[in-house]
C-alpha cells in the first residue's frame, strides 16, 4: 500500500478559515500537523508556498494547496467521513452556503474595521439581512438537519466573533432568529469547533479588536472605562 503523504496545514492563530479546515481534518480523524506563523511578519518559505500570502495553506507531501474551499474539496475527495451530502445538486448547495458563510466573514471584517459610525451601522444591518436568510434555511440541530456538514465546519468560526461582540454592546445581528440561536449553541458545544483554535484564542480575538483604532475598538475602551 502506497503511503500517504504528510499533511502540514499552514495556519494563523486567529484565521476563520483555517478553523473551517481544522473542523474538517478533525471530522474526519484525519491526523496532521498544524504549523502557526506570523502573518505580519511572513517568513520566506511561506511566501514560497502561499502564492496570495494568506492561510491556510495545506502542504500534501510537499505539494501546496491554498484557499480554504479548494483544500476542504481536496479533503472530500481524498479523506474518509464525507462532510458534504451525496447527492450533487444538494451538494452545489452546500458549497454556494459556504461562499455565503464567507461574505458574512466579509461583513464581519468590515464591522470591526469600520472608522466611524455610519459604516459599522451599515455593516450591522448588512449583517442582520445575511443571518435571516440563513434562518430561514435552516433545518437544525445542524444546517441541513442530523448530520454535521461542511457549512456547519464554515459557521463554528463565524460565530466566535459574536462571543466576543456580546462583551462590548447589544448590536442585535442575531436578535429574533431562534434556529441561528440553537445552531449557535451546537456549534459551541460540538467538540471539533471547541478545538480548533487554542485556549487563549478569546484572549487574542479582544486584543485584536482593541487594537484596530475602529468604531468598535472605541466603544471597547468606553465600555472599560465606564467598568473601571
Amino acid at each position: 500500500m502506497t503511503p500517504q503523504p504528510k499533511l502540514t496545514l499552514i495556519s494563523h492563530k486567529l484565521c476563520p478559515y483555517v478553523q473551517r479546515a481544522v473542523i474538517a481534518l478533525t471530522e474526519k480523524g484525519v491526523p496532521f500537523e498544524r504549523r502557526d506563523i506570523d502573518l505580519a511578519n511572513k517568513p520566506d518559505w511561506f511566501k514560497a508556498v502561499s502564492p496570495l500570502g494568506k492561510t491556510p495553506v495545506l502542504l500534501v507531501g510537499d505539494t501546496a494547496i491554498f484557499e480554504s474551499a479548494v483544500i476542504l474539496d481536496y479533503l472530500e475527495e481524498t479523506q474518509s467521513n464525507p462532510l458534504h451530502p451525496a447527492d450533487p445538486l444538494a451538494r452545489a448547495e452546500h458549497r454556494a452556503w459556504i461562499e455565503f458563510g464567507s461574505a458574512i466573514l466579509n461583513d464581519i471584517a468590515g464591522l470591526y474595521s469600520a472608522t466611524d459610525e455610519a459604516a459599522f451601522n451599515a455593516k450591522v444591518t448588512a449583517l442582520k439581512g445575511k443571518f435571516a436568510r440563513v434562518e430561514a434555511r435552516l433545518k437544525g440541530p445542524w444546517f441541513d438537519g442530523e448530520s454535521f456538514s461542511l457549512v456547519d465546519a464554515v459557521f463554528g468560526p463565524v460565530f466566535r466573533y459574536f462571543d466576543a461582540f456580546d462583551r462590548i454592546g447589544a448590536f442585535d445581528i442575531l436578535t429574533g432568529l431562534p434556529r441561528v440561536a440553537a445552531w449557535r449553541r451546537a456549534l459551541a458545544s460540538r467538540a471539533t469547533v471547541q478545538a480548533a483554535v487554542a485556549p487563549n484564542y478569546p484572549a487574542l480575538l479582544w486584543e485584536f479588536y482593541r487594537a484596530r483604532g475602529s468604531h468598535l475598538s472605541r466603544l471597547m475602551a468606553d465600555k472599560a472605562q465606564l467598568a473601571a
